[in-house]
């Protein structure tokens, strides 16, 4: 097990496109994966019957919540007492979760460290079954065998911001925190939670070294990552210090707790990543406002040159920009559709991975451009990440029409 890695969770990963038989009980009773070579791999040889306890996860994918239900699964050999032959299967009981599968959905068993398992399915050709494939380095074409993997410590395999993204929707919370800097924060903050905006400027300062006039890719994403680690380490210990105070039998005061921590998490990655670009287009000298209206009460994240340009009928409308800025998409991205009606083409920033070639086609149709940092286009197939667009080469497009807008004044 090494610190950092995927390896800090799992010992191995099986993953395969369900068949029929496997997903719909009308065609099938038998209630097994069949896996005598591959899996003897993730759980060893079964010289008797094992079971594990299982947390078992369907992934529909948009803005559903997930299916969750904890249940067991048995490893065993139907051939055990014979003389030279083996048929290792794992057993699994019906959950809420079988009931949702489908022909085609793919399925992940990952064996944890702690000897639980998780049986992972998500929807086929989904943005989650995109980003579990993604996450555990295995093609995005499952095939009807299990796929293995065993060493989880490459470099593929490194805790980064996308990892630790899709494992949180796992429930698999990775707590990386940084000890050093809780002091200077504690006396910083007076031992509380400073604005967003506040504790953004925090992160940026403890990266003095980075330019997003340089790199702006490399300057958001260090800024993200850094903010959510700072965040992290400032949570804990004010977490720690208000569990130990006790609730007493104030359950009403305990629910509202622990409302406020999960909503503060909620707002915070989204604002977090509002104010960065917010830094990022101030310090590459580009006009913009933030959250201007357009019409009704719409209020696009950012409009460049600005929201009086954009009410000016006489500035041209092909001169004029809107980005929308959302750290994860699901389905909220079609909000973006209905602002800014003078923009044809729309822009949409997320720091959302993998999303689905079905999702990005339908984003495409309706003319709107994604944009991520430059970083994250690996998490997408070769044929999209040619469509993606980079923060630098955003802040260019905008930049150049800026250029020709001052030319007609």
């Amino acid at each position: 097990m090494k610190s950092g890695y995927l390896s800090e969770f799992f010992t191995g990963v099986a993953i395969k496109a369900l068949t029929a038989v496997e997903a719909d009980p009308a065609r099938s009773h038998q209630h097994e994966f069949n896996g005598n070579q591959e899996l003897i791999r993730v759980f060893g040889r079964a010289t008797e019957k094992h079971s594990y306890p299982a947390r078992f996860i369907y992934l529909a994918g948009g803005d559903q919540e997930p299916v969750v239900e904890d249940a067991s699964v048995t490893w065993y050999d139907a051939r055990q007492r014979h003389a030279s032959r083996t048929e290792h299967r794992l057993y699994f009981p019906t959950t809420a979760v079988s009931l949702c599968a489908a022909e085609a959905d793919l399925l992940v068993l990952a064996k944890r460290q702690d000897g639980t398992v998780l049986v992972i399915v998500a929807q086929g050709q989904s943005t989650l079954a995109n980003q579990l494939q993604w996450l555990f380095g295995l093609p995005n074409t499952p095939c009807l065998g299990f796929l293995i993997r065993e060493d989880l410590e490459t470099e593929q395999d490194r805790l980064q911001f996308a990892s630790t993204f899709i494992l949180e929707q796992l429930g698999i919370v990775v707590e990386t925190t940084e000890e050093a800097w809780l002091d200077n924060m504690l006396g910083k903050f007076g031992g509380s939670f400073p604005t967003t905006r506040i504790f953004s400027a925090y992160a940026r300062a403890t990266l003095p070294e980075l330019s997003p006039q340089d790199d702006p890719d490399a300057a958001l994403m260090a800024w993200m990552e850094r903010e959510e680690i700072l965040f992290r380490t400032l949570e804990k210990h004010l977490l720690k210090e208000r569990l130990a105070q006790g609730f007493t039998e104030d359950t009403e005061g305990f629910l509202q707790f622990a409302l406020s921590v999960l909503n503060r998490r909620k707002s915070r990655v989204g604002l977090a990543l509002e104010n960065h670009l917010e830094v990022v287009f101030t310090d590459n000298k580009i006009l913009h406002s933030r959250t201007a209206a357009t019409e009704g009460k719409a209020k696009p994240d950012f409009l460049f040159p600005g929201g009086r340009h954009y009410h000016d009928q006489t500035v041209d409308a092909g001169l004029l920009t809107m980005l929308g800025v959302k750290s994860t998409c699901k389905e909220r991205w079609r909000q973006v559709l209905a602002e800014a009606k003078r923009i044809d083409t729309k822009h949409l920033l997320t720091l959302e991975p993998a999303i689905s070639k079905d999702q990005t086609r339908e984003m495409e149709h309706h003319r709107l451009q994604l944009v991520l940092p430059k970083k994250l286009h690996q998490t997408y197939s070769p044929d999209q990440a040619t469509r993606l667009m980079d923060l630098a080469s955003f802040i260019q497009l905008v930049r150049d029409r800026q250029f020709l807008f001052r030319r007609t004044r």
